[in-house]
C-alpha cells in the first residue's frame, strides 16, 4: 500500500515533471520567437535592437503546483548564458570553504574541488568578485523537497552570472530508483538548473532536510552542522504568505560571500 508520504511526493514528481515539460515548450516558442525577430531585423536593417526573452514560465504557476514547481530551477534568459565560464585556476587537490554573511545567520559549506571542479572554480571566481554579496535567498520550498535556494543577482529565480558550467558529481549519490529519484541528504548543496544539463549558473540549493529528487542537480558542497541548523530554523519559519514554496519568511539576505582554499 501506498503512504500518503509517499503518494504526497509522487504527486510532487508529477507535478514537476509537467512544468518541466510547460518550460521545454516555452523554450521552444522562445526559440521560434528568436528566429522571426532576426528575420525581421536583418531584412529592416536596424541594428542594436535587443531583446530580453524569458525561458521560465514561474510567472504563471499557481499555488497547487508549488512543491512541484520549486524544484530547483534557474531560468536565465539565452542573452545572459553565452559567455565562457572562468578559465580554472583552482587546485583540484585542495580544500575549499565558501562562507556567507547573511542576515539571519552565517553558513558555511565544503566544496569537492576533486570532483566539481568547475563548479567550485566558478563559485572562487564569482565570490571573489563580490558577485554574490548584496544578493538574496529568494526561494524557500516546505513541501515534497526540502531546499532553500540562493545566488540570483535578480532575486527572482532568472538570473545568473552570464555563462553557464557543465554538470558534475551526478553519480554521487547513488543509482535513481524506481521513480527516478535519488536522495538528496539534509546538509548538500548542489546546482540549480533549467531542468536541461549543463545549464547550471550561479543559482544553488541549501537542502536542510532528505529529498528526493532526480539526479540531475550538480551535489557540489556539504554544510557544516551549525549551518545546517541556520538553515533548518529558516525553514521552520516558513514561506512568506504561508505558501509552500516561495520566499522565506525570514529574509535571507546575503551581505558577504566569500570562497577561502585551507
Amino acid at each position: 500500500m501506498v503512504s500518503s508520504d509517499q503518494r504526497r511526493r509522487q504527486l510532487a514528481r508529477e507535478k514537476f515533471e509537467r512544468q518541466q515539460q510547460r518550460r521545454e515548450e516555452a523554450r521552444r516558442r522562445t526559440r521560434r520567437l528568436t528566429v522571426v525577430i532576426a528575420s525581421v531585423v536583418a531584412v529592416a536593417a536596424i541594428v542594436g535592437v535587443g531583446s530580453y526573452l524569458a525561458l521560465d514560465g514561474d510567472g504563471k504557476k499557481d499555488k497547487s503546483d508549488a512543491a512541484a514547481s520549486a524544484s530547483p530551477s534557474a531560468s536565465p534568459s539565452a542573452s545572459e548564458s553565452s559567455a565562457p565560464e572562468p578559465a580554472l585556476k583552482i587546485d583540484k587537490k585542495a580544500k575549499y570553504t565558501m562562507s556567507l554573511k547573511t542576515s539571519q545567520s552565517d553558513i558555511g559549506f565544503t566544496m569537492d574541488a576533486a570532483k566539481t571542479p568547475h563548479t567550485t572554480n566558478s563559485f572562487k571566481s564569482l565570490a571573489d568578485k563580490g558577485f554574490f554579496d548584496g544578493t538574496k535567498c529568494h526561494r524557500l520550498t516546505t513541501q515534497g523537497i526540502f531546499v532553500l535556494q540562493c545566488g540570483d543577482p535578480k532575486g527572482d529565480g532568472t538570473g545568473g552570472p552570464g555563462y553557464t558550467i557543465p554538470d558534475e558529481n551526478l553519480t554521487a549519490l547513488g543509482k535513481a530508483g524506481k521513480d527516478g529519484t535519488v536522495t538528496y541528504p539534509a546538509g548538500t548543496v548542489a546546482m540549480a538548473n533549467t531542468g536541461q544539463a549543463h545549464t547550471g549558473g550561479s543559482q544553488f540549493f541549501l537542502v536542510y532536510k532528505d529529498s528526493k529528487l532526480p539526479p540531475t542537480y550538480t551535489p557540489f558542497g556539504t554544510m557544516d552542522d551549525a549551518s545546517l541548523k541556520a538553515v533548518k530554523d529558516i525553514g521552520a519559519a516558513g514561506v512568506a504568505g504561508g505558501a509552500a514554496d516561495g520566499a522565506p519568511k525570514k529574509a535571507v539576505n546575503i551581505s558577504k560571500a566569500a570562497v577561502d582554499k585551507s
